[in-house]
C-alpha cells in the first residue's frame, strides 16, 4: 500500500514510480496459478460496414492501493505503457485494428484499472439479408488472450542456456468467451428510396386498366411504365445487398411487380386482339356461351343488348292516281319522268342510309367480339388484382413472421 507524503498528484505519481511502474512487465499476482479477473464492456458506437464498438477493460491488480484521505483522490490516469495490461484480443479480426490510440489508463485507489479505448473491428459475421432491410443480424466476437506461463515446477530444473529457457516456456491460451452482438438495421432509408416508389408504380400500373383496352394509349402506357421501373431498379441496384447463399426477400418483391407489369401488358395485347376481332369470322358458340352467359355474369357486366335500328323503305310505286288521272297526255308524260328520277333517288339515299347504318352500328358479330373482349379485360384484372393482393400480403408477412422470430 503506498503512502503519499501529502494528498497531491506530485506525491502520488511519485509513490506509484517508486513502488508499482518497475514492475509492469510482471502480472500483477502472488503467485503465477492466481486468476486475474478481467471484465469486458463493450458498447456498439456504429456499423459502417464493419463492427466498430468501444470497449472498456476492467481488471484489479491488487487490493487497496493507496488511501484516499492520504493521496487526495480515488482514481489518477496514467500512461498505459506504466502498468501491466492484459493482451485481450478478438479471434475474428480480419484486419489490422486502425482505431486511434489512447495513452492513457485510469488506475483506482482498490486496485482496479479502467481502459477506456475504441477498437475499430473488421470481422468476419455470416449475413442473412433474407429480410432485407428487416434483417437482424447476430454476430459473435470471441475474446481471449495469449499469456506466457512459466509453471513453479519448471523453474527449477531450468537451465541458463537460452535453449532450455526457451523450451520450459509455454504459451497458453486462456479466458476464451464469446460476444454476441445483435444488430438491427435501420429500414427507413431503403422503404423510403425503394418500396415505397416500386408500390407507386405498381398502383399506376393497376389503374392503368382504366383506359380503354382497344386504345393505343393503353398499350404505350404500360411499355413506358416497364421501361421507367426497369430504370428505377437499375439506378437503386447499390442500396441492394449483395447476395449470398439466399435471395434477399426485396429482390423477390421487386421482380414480382416487375412480372406483373409485363403480364399487365400483355394481358392489354391479348385484349386489343379480340376487340378488333372482324377477321376472326363468326363467334364459336362455345365461346359465345361461356364468356357472354357465365363470364359475364361473374365480372358483373350487363349482356348485350340488340340495337333494333329500322330503316323504312318508301313504296316506289305509290302514286297519285287522282293527279295523274286529271291531267293531259303531256303533262303524264312530264309527270312520268319526274317520278322516275325521284324513284332512283328514293333508292340511293336508302342505299346510303343502309350503309351508313352498318358503319356506325356495325354488324353484331363485331359487337359480339367487343363485348368477349370486355369481359376477359375485367375477369383477368380482378385475377390481376388477386394474384397482386396475395404477393404482397405474402411477402409482408414473411417480413414480420422473420422479425418476430429472430426477436
Amino acid at each position: 500500500m503506498l503512502n503519499c507524503t501529502s494528498p497531491t498528484p506530485r506525491s502520488l505519481v511519485a509513490d506509484l514510480e517508486k513502488d508499482l511502474f518497475p514492475y509492469r512487465q510482471v502480472r500483477p499476482v502472488k503467485d503465477f496459478s492466481s486468476p486475474l479477473n478481467i471484465t469486458l464492456d463493450i458498447t456498439v458506437v456504429g456499423v459502417l460496414g464493419v463492427v466498430s464498438p468501444h470497449t472498456g477493460l476492467h481488471f484489479f491488480l491488487i487490493r487497496q492501493i493507496w488511501d484516499v484521505q492520504e493521496c487526495g483522490t480515488e482514481k489518477v490516469s496514467v500512461l498505459r505503457e506504466s502498468i501491466w495490461v492484459p493482451d485481450v484480443h478478438i479471434a475474428e479480426f480480419m484486419e489490422e485494428d486502425k482505431s486511434p490510440r489512447t495513452p492513457y489508463v485510469y488506475l483506482y485507489n482498490t486496485g482496479g484499472v479502467f481502459d477506456d479505448r475504441p477498437i475499430r473491428v473488421v470481422s468476419s459475421c455470416k449475413l442473412d439479408i433474407y429480410t432485407f432491410p428487416f434483417d437482424i443480424q447476430n454476430c459473435t466476437l470471441t475474446f481471449g488472450s495469449y499469456v506466457l506461463l512459466l509453471p513453479p515446477k519448471t523453474l527449477v530444473g531450468i537451465k541458463r542456456s537460452r535453449k532450455d529457457l526457451f523450451m520450459a516456456t509455454k504459451l497458453t491460451k486462456v479466458c476464451l468467451f464469446h460476444q454476441k452482438l445483435i444488430l438491427r438495421r435501420k429500414p427507413l432509408n431503403y422503404v423510403v428510396n425503394l418500396l415505397i416508389p416500386s408500390c407507386f408504380l405498381v398502383t399506376i400500373d393497376i389503374f392503368s386498366f382504366m383506359l380503354p383496352p382497344h386504345s393505343v394509349d393503353r398499350s404505350s402506357f404500360k411499355m413506358t411504365l416497364i421501361l421507367g421501373y426497369t430504370v428505377f431498379l437499375l439506378i437503386m441496384n447499390d442500396l441492394l445487398p449483395v447476395t449470398g447463399n439466399q435471395t434477399p426477400l426485396i429482390n423477390v418483391f421487386f421482380s414480382v411487380s416487375l412480372a406483373l407489369m409485363v403480364a399487365s401488358l400483355l394481358e392489354t395485347v391479348l385484349i386489343t386482339h379480340i376487340q378488333l376481332g372482324s377477321s376472326h369470322g363468326a363467334i364459336p358458340d362455345w365461346l359465345r356461351t361461356l364468356v357472354l352467359q357465365y363470364m359475364a355474369i361473374l365480372v358483373c357486366l350487363p349482356p348485350l343488348k340488340k340495337k333494333r335500328a329500322v330503316t323504312v323503305f318508301l313504296n316506289p310505286s305509290a302514286t297519285g292516281p287522282q293527279e295523274l288521272s286529271d291531267a293531259s297526255p303531256a303533262e303524264k308524260t312530264t309527270q312520268d319522268s319526274v317520278l322516275e328520277e325521284l324513284r332512283k333517288l328514293s333508292r340511293h339515299l336508302a342505299a346510303i342510309r343502309v350503309q351508313v347504318d352498318k358503319h356506325f352500328q356495325g354488324n353484331h358479330s363485331m359487337q359480339e367480339w367487343e363485348m368477349i373482349g370486355r369481359v376477359v379485360d375485367r375477369f383477368l384484372f380482378g385475377l390481376y388484382i388477386i394474384f397482386i393482393t396475395v404477393t404482397f400480403i405474402t411477402i409482408i408477412a414473411i417480413w414480420i413472421w422473420n422479425n418476430s422470430y429472430v426477436a
